[in-house]
C-alpha cells in the first residue's frame, strides 16, 4: 500500500495543470485524480489560461452572441427542506406567493415586447401546480408564442409528468443536481430526498428529448475538490445541453446561515473548465454571480458563459423568491433594463441577440 501510495504521490507532483487543461480541450475528459489536481491548482495563472481557452472555444461555437432568457419565478412554495435554500418548507419567515396563469402570461407578453424569445418558468416544488396546471400553462404560452422556447425549472417529477410537459410544448428543463457525491448530498439535503432519484430525473429528461440542464453550487458546505471532480465526471457522462453553476450564498433563515459563501474566483475558474470540457454547452452567468460581485455577469461571460437570465417576474414578488441573501432582482438584473444589460455585455466585447438560443448541437 505504501509503495502504491508513493507512486500516486509522485504522479500527483508531476502533474502539470496547463498540460491537463490542454488535454481536457483535446479529449473532453480527465480522470478523477486529474480533475482534483486541476480544481485544487486554481492559481491566477491557471484561471487566466482556462478563461482565454474557454472564450476562444465559446466564440468558435457561438460567436460573440449572448442569449438572453426571461426568467419568471412563479412560486416560492416548496415541499422540500434543503438545508441551503431560503424557500425551504420549514422557513416560516418566507413571504410566500404564487402567480396565476394570467400573471404568468402577462410576464410572457412583457417579455415578448422586450425581445425575449425564451421564457424560463422557475419555482419551488409546489404541489399546487399539478401536472394538469403546468400542461395548461405551457400549452397556452406555446399557442400565443409558437416560435418561442419554454424552459421549465420546477424540480423532480416522475417520468410520466416530464413526458406530458414535453408533449405540451416545453423545450428545455433545468434541474441542478447540486452535487454528484452521495455523502456530500446528504450534508445538503434531508433524508426524504435522494441523489439517485435526481440523477434518474436528469437521465429521463435527456431520453424524452428535452434540452436538459444540470449544475451545482460552488463552495457549498462540506464540498471538497473530490466532490467537484465527481460533478465534472457526472456532467461528462450526462452531456447536458445546459449547465448552471453559481457560488453558494448563505441564507439567514437556514441551517447554513453562518457558513462561508463560495468565491467568485473559483466559480469563474470552474465555468471556464466546463466550457473547455463541453464547448457547445449553453452556460449561464448566473444571478448569484452578480450578487457577489457588481460585474459578476460580465466576468462570467469573460470566463466562457453565453447566457443571461434577467428577471421578468412581477416586481412585487421578485424579492420574495429569496433562495439566498442579497439576491439582486432590480436595476440591470431586471428585464425592464434590457438596454442597460446590452451595454454591460458590449463592454466586454459581446452582444445580446433576439433569438431562442438553442444548443447548437440540435440545429445541426
Amino acid at each position: 500500500m505504501c509503495k502504491v501510495w508513493g507512486i500516486y504521490i509522485e504522479e500527483r507532483i508531476h502533474m502539470n495543470t496547463i498540460e491537463l487543461i490542454d488535454r481536457l480541450e483535446q479529449d473532453k475528459s480527465l480522470q478523477k485524480e486529474e480533475w482534483i489536481h486541476v480544481i485544487e491548482d486554481d492559481s491566477e495563472e491557471n484561471r487566466k489560461y482556462a478563461a482565454e481557452k474557454a472564450r476562444a472555444l465559446g466564440d468558435t461555437y457561438y460567436g460573440k452572441e449572448i442569449f438572453v432568457r426571461g426568467l419568471i419565478e412563479f412560486t416560492n412554495y416548496c415541499k422540500n427542506d434543503c438545508y441551503y435554500c431560503g424557500i425551504r418548507c420549514s422557513n416560516k419567515k418566507a413571504n410566500r406567493y404564487r402567480l396565476s396563469e394570467e400573471d404568468i402570461l402577462a410576464c410572457c407578453e412583457e417579455g415578448d415586447r422586450l425581445g425575449f424569445r425564451t421564457f424560463v418558468l422557475q419555482g419551488g416544488e409546489d404541489p399546487y401546480y399539478t401536472d394538469d396546471k403546468i400542461v395548461d400553462i405551457v400549452r397556452e404560452i406555446k399557442r400565443r408564442y409558437p416560435e418561442h422556447a419554454v424552459t421549465l425549472s420546477i424540480g423532480e417529477r416522475e417520468r410520466e409528468s416530464y413526458e406530458r410537459f414535453f408533449a405540451a410544448g416545453a423545450d428545455r428543463y433545468l434541474l441542478r443536481h447540486e452535487t454528484a457525491n452521495d455523502t456530500h448530498y446528504r450534508k445538503l439535503h434531508p433524508e426524504s430526498m435522494s441523489l439517485s432519484h435526481r440523477k434518474q430525473c436528469l437521465r429521463d429528461l435527456k431520453e424524452i428529448g428535452y434540452q436538459t440542464g444540470c449544475g451545482f453550487m460552488v463552495g457549498s458546505p462540506g464540498q471538497t475538490a473530490a466532490d467537484l471532480a465527481e460533478d465534472f465526471l457526472f456532467i461528462h457522462e450526462l452531456h447536458p445541453e445546459m449547465i448552471g453553476i453559481g457560488p453558494f450564498i448563505p441564507h439567514q433563515d437556514t441551517p447554513f446561515a453562518n457558513e462561508t459563501q463560495g468565491t467568485l474566483e473559483q466559480t469563474l475558474y470552474l465555468l471556464s473548465l466546463l466550457r473547455i470540457m463541453q464547448p457547445d454547452v449553453l452556460l449561464p452567468a448566473t444571478t448569484a454571480l452578480a450578487t457577489i460581485h457588481p460585474r459578476g455577469r460580465e466576468l462570467g461571460i469573460l470566463a466562457g458563459a453565453n447566457v443571461l437570465m434577467p428577471n421578468l417576474s412581477p416586481v412585487a414578488v421578485r424579492a420574495k423568491y429569496s433562495l439566498y441573501d442579497g439576491k439582486v432582482c432590480t436595476g440591470d438584473e431586471a428585464a425592464e433594463c434590457r438596454n442597460c444589460l446590452e451595454r454591460r455585455v458590449e463592454s466586454v466585447g459581446y452582444h445580446t441577440v433576439v433569438a431562442r438560443g438553442d444548443n447548437i448541437s440540435i440545429l445541426r
